[in-house]
C-alpha cells in the first residue's frame, strides 16, 4: 500500500518525542498529544528554492493550487492522528504573515517522509552505529548535560500556544 507524504508526516509529527514526559520528567521523552499541548500548522512562508548565483529561483517550488490542496490534506490527516485532545490552529494559506517565535534550544529537526527525499533527489541517511564503549562515553555525557539544564522546549511552546490563545 502506498502511503501519502501527508499522513506520513502528520504520523511523525504527532508521535515526535521531543517534550519531557508529563509524569517522569524524562526529557525527551514524550510527543504533543502525550502531553496534550497544541499545534500550530503555517505553510511554508518561505518559498522553496534553489541559488542561481545571487538570485533565489523558485521554479522547482510546486504550484500554488497543489501545495494549497497538499496543505489541506497535511492538516486534515494531522487532525485525525491526534483528535480532539490536541488544538490544531492553522495559518492563513499563502498570506504575507509575520511570525514571531521563541526558540528554545539550538534544535532542528527535520521531518522528511521517503516521498519527499525522493522528489528531493536525496538519499535518507542511515542511522551510525555506536559501539559499547562509544555508547557508555555519550550515556555520562547526557547525563551531564541534563545537570546543566535550565530549560526545555516545553516551556517555550507553551509560552507560545499562550500567546496564541491555545491553551
Amino acid at each position: 500500500a502506498v502511503v501519502s507524504t501527508q499522513s506520513t508526516g502528520a504520523t511523525k509529527l504527532s508521535n515526535l518525542r521531543i517534550f519531557d514526559h508529563p509524569e517522569t520528567g524524562k526529557p525527551w521523552d514524550a510527543s504533543v498529544v502525550q502531553c496534550k499541548f497544541g499545534i500550530l500548522v503555517v505553510s511554508q512562508f518561505t518559498l522553496q528554492c534553489v541559488l542561481k548565483g545571487n538570485k533565489p529561483d523558485f521554479h522547482n517550488a510546486m504550484k500554488s493550487e497543489e501545495s494549497e490542496a497538499m496543505y489541506d490534506k497535511f492538516v486534515k490527516v494531522l487532525r485525525s492522528k491526534v483528535g480532539d485532545e490536541v488544538p490544531i490552529q492553522e495559518g492563513e494559506f499563502g498570506a504575507m504573515m509575520q511570525v514571531h517565535i521563541q526558540n528554545d534550544g539550538p534544535v532542528t529537526i527535520p521531518i522528511d517522509t521517503p516521498e519527499s527525499l525522493a522528489v528531493q533527489k536525496v538519499k535518507p541517511t542511515k542511522p551510525q552505529k555506536q559501539n559499547k564503549k562509544n555508547n557508555e562515553g555519550n550515556k555520562k555525557k547526557t547525563e551531564d548535560s541534563e545537570d546543566k539544564k535550565d530549560g526545555n522546549v516545553e516551556n517555550g511552546v507553551n509560552e507560545s500556544m499562550e500567546r496564541l490563545n491555545v491553551n
